[in-house]
C-alpha cells in the first residue's frame, strides 16, 4: 500500500518544517506584539538607549505611576487629545467608501462581464489606467473646485475621492470574480421569468458573496490606512486615525507626544486584527472563487 507524502516524510523534517513555521510567525508577529508591549510604558523606557530590557522591566514607569504598566499612553490619546474623533471620522469614512464602491463595482463589474461589446474591454483598460497613476497626482485635481464651493475638509469630499480612487481595483476585482461565474446561470434564471436585475440579485450574487465580502475588504483596507489623500483634504478637527498618529509623532519643529502615537497605533491595528479573523473563512472562499462552476 503507497504512503503518503506525510508519511514518508522523516522526523527531521517535520522539525525543520515547524521551527521554519514558528520562526516564520515570530518574525511577522513580534513587531506588533512589542507595539503593544511598549504602549503600557513611558518614553523613557519603551525606548531607552542605555539598556533595552528597561522597555521590558519598566523601572521608570514603576516609578512614574506605580507600576510596571501603565494606562497613561491611552487616556492621553483618547481622552485627552480626543482620539476617539478620529476613530469615530475613520469609521465613517471607511463605511460609506465600501458601500459605494460595492454598489458601483458590482453593478459595473457584473455588466461589464456580461456586455458583448468592445467598448467594455476599453473601459477596464481606462479603469486600470486610473488605478496605476498615484493617488497624490489626482487629489491636485478635486483641491480647486473642493475650494471654490468651500468643500474642503469635510468627511464627504474624502469619500467622494477614495471611491473615485479604489473603483478601478473594485471594478476590475468583481469584473474577475464575475467572469468566473457560467452565464448559463443567467440564462436559467431567465428560463424561470427572472429578469435581469432578478437574475443577479437572487442567482448570482449568493454565489458571488464570498468575492464581494474580498473586494470589500480589501477597500475597506485601502481607505483605513490612507494617508496622502485624508491629511490632504481633511482639516485637524477632522483628522481620521492614520494622520492623526502622523499628528502624534510631530515634525522637525513641534514637539510629538510618541506614547499617545504608540498607543494609537495599537489601538487602530486591534480592529483590523479582529476583522480579518471574522472573514477570513469568506476571504479564502473570495479568493478562491476561480473554482466556482456552475
Amino acid at each position: 500500500m503507497a504512503t503518503s507524502a506525510a508519511e514518508r516524510r522523516s522526523p527531521l523534517g517535520w522539525l525543520l518544517l515547524r521551527g521554519t513555521v514558528l520562526l516564520w510567525l515570530f518574525i511577522a508577529l513580534f513587531p506588533f506584539f512589542w507595539t503593544a508591549w511598549g504602549s503600557f510604558k513611558v518614553e523613557l523606557d519603551f525606548f531607552s538607549i542605555a539598556n533595552w530590557m528597561d522597555a521590558i522591566t519598566g523601572p521608570r514607569t514603576e516609578a512614574t505611576h506605580g507600576g510596571p504598566f501603565t494606562g497613561a499612553g491611552y487616556h492621553g490619546a483618547w481622552i485627552e487629545e480626543g482620539f476617539w474623533r478620529a476613530a469615530l471620522n475613520t469609521a465613517i469614512v471607511c463605511f460609506f467608501t465600501v458601500c459605494i464602491s460595492l454598489t458601483i463595482g458590482t453593478l459595473g463589474g457584473y455588466a461589464l462581464s456580461r456586455s458583448g461589446f468592445r467598448y467594455a474591454f476599453w473601459l477596464l483598460i481606462a479603469a486600470l489606467i486610473f488605478r496605476a497613476m498615484p493617488p497624490i497626482t489626482l487629489v491636485s485635481g478635486y483641491l480647486l473646485p473642493f475650494y471654490e464651493w468651500n468643500l474642503w475638509g469635510r468627511l464627504s469630499t474624502t469619500v467622494i475621492v477614495l471611491v473615485a480612487i479604489n473603483q478601478p481595483f473594485t471594478l476590475w476585482m468583481l469584473h474577475s470574480f464575475f467572469q468566473k461565474i457560467p452565464k448559463e446561470l443567467d440564462e436559467s434564471a431567465k428560463v424561470d421569468g427572472c429578469t435581469q436585475f432578478q437574475a443577479f440579485r437572487h442567482v448570482i450574487i449568493p454565489v458571488m458573496w464570498p468575492g464581494v465580502i474580498t473586494t470589500g475588504l480589501f477597500s475597506f483596507l485601502l481607505a483605513y490606512n490612507d494617508f496622502a489623500v485624508t491629511a490632504m483634504l481633511l482639516e485637524r478637527e477632522n483628522r481620521t486615525m492614520v494622520p492623526q498618529i502622523a499628528a502624534f509623532l510631530g515634525t522637525t519643529y513641534t514637539e510629538g507626544q510618541i506614547m499617545f502615537a504608540v498607543a494609537a497605533s495599537v489601538s487602530a491595528m486591534v480592529p483590523l486584527f479582529f476583522l480579518v479573523m471574522f472573514f477570513q473563512r469568506q476571504i479564502v472562499s473570495g479568493l478562491t472563487a476561480g473554482a466556482v462552476k456552475g
